[in-house]
């Protein structure tokens, strides 16, 4: 539904895309992640038509994005992250504007009115000004209207911004909702709600894409693997002293605290060299039971999405 190849974006000197290619599937919710300034608005709106790319190539449903602008804008529903609403109008006064703007008359934009209310949740609002409503509300409305002309693709920047925990799961539920028929590019800074919502994740630093699938796919191909381990010691034995010994094992890139305190209970994470760290496991328990410690905890842990996104984005390498 979505493809880009090669394509690059420049204001003035500066480059804010460079030569990014990805494509999305029908069908898909993929998270489009980034930090600030990584590129993440500026292909957002390359692919809503907003701004045309400086090269590359840049298809929706087919369709190239310069060629045939008005026809891809139509196959599109758009959040921005302020959420383009008109606070002086009430909630149904704004979805019939924005509908006929769409194109939709009579009994078909009442039909749409009704059914992008009620999965929204807006049905008990429709009365009310706009300027009235919570936060929440509002991206609630903003993406109503995204949704008012049954596009096929929603691309939704930031919807989550600002909004209080409840509100992110009832905005997160909605999306899930809408991802079983459409094809969804969300972008966010919060992590979480990309675990929780979506298939697939595309991560951009410095204009360039540096990985690319599914969590899962993101955690196998990272180099090393973490231990996290708590270990109960003799008295006298210093945390300096174990987590020296820690790092003599054979694979052990590196030792950390766990942040675990205690004079003799102690905790540790061990970053290791490769993927494969039964062999660290194996020497740790043999060193537990040369020095006499008792080993309380020893479990292997998967990056999380927030850790492997620190790590490309900081370095700017490629997976």
């Amino acid at each position: 539904m979505i493809s880009l190849e090669n394509v690059t974006k420049r204001y003035g000197s500066a480059q804010a895309l460079n030569g990014i290619s990805f494509e999305v599937e029908r069908g898909q919710i993929v998270g489009f992640l980034g930090p600030n300034g990584a590129g993440k608005t500026t292909t957002m709106k390359i692919l809503t038509g907003y701004i045309a790319p400086s090269s590359g190539q840049v298809t929706v449903d087919g369709l190239d994005i310069l060629a045939d602008s008005l026809e891809i804008r139509r196959k599109i529903g758009y959040l921005p992250e302020n959420a383009p609403v008109y606070q002086e109008m009430r909630v149904a006064e704004y979805l019939d504007f924005v509908g006929r703007v769409r194109g939709l008359r009579g009994d078909a934009l009442r039909r749409r009115q009704g059914e992008v209310s009620q999965l929204t949740g807006l049905e008990g609002v429709l009365g009310q000004d706009i300027a009235t409503l919570s936060k929440g509300y509002r991206q609630r409305v903003g993406l109503a209207q995204a949704l008012i002309h049954d596009p096929p693709i929603l691309i939704l920047d930031e919807p989550t911004s600002g909004l209080d925990p409840n509100q992110i799961v009832e905005i997160r539920d909605v999306i899930k909702r809408i991802g079983k028929e459409k094809t969804v590019l969300l972008s966010t800074h919060i992590l979480s709600e990309v675990e929780a919502t979506t298939d697939r994740v595309i991560i951009i630093s410095r204009g360039a894409i540096v990985a690319d699938g599914t969590t899962a796919d993101l955690q196998a191909r990272q180099r090393g693997a973490r231990v996290t381990t708590r270990i109960e010691v003799p008295s006298g034995v210093s945390r300096q002293d174990v987590s020296a010994r820690l790092t003599t094992l054979p694979g052990v890139k590196s030792v950390s605290d766990s942040g675990l305190e205690g004079e003799t209970n102690l905790g540790f994470h061990l970053d290791t060299e490769g993927r494969d760290d039964k062999a660290v496991r194996r020497a740790l328990f043999q060193l537990a039971v040369q020095e006499r410690w008792v080993l309380l905890e020893l479990r292997r842990e998967e990056q999380s999405l927030e850790a492997i996104f620190q790590s490309l984005t900081r370095s700017g390498e490629v997976q």
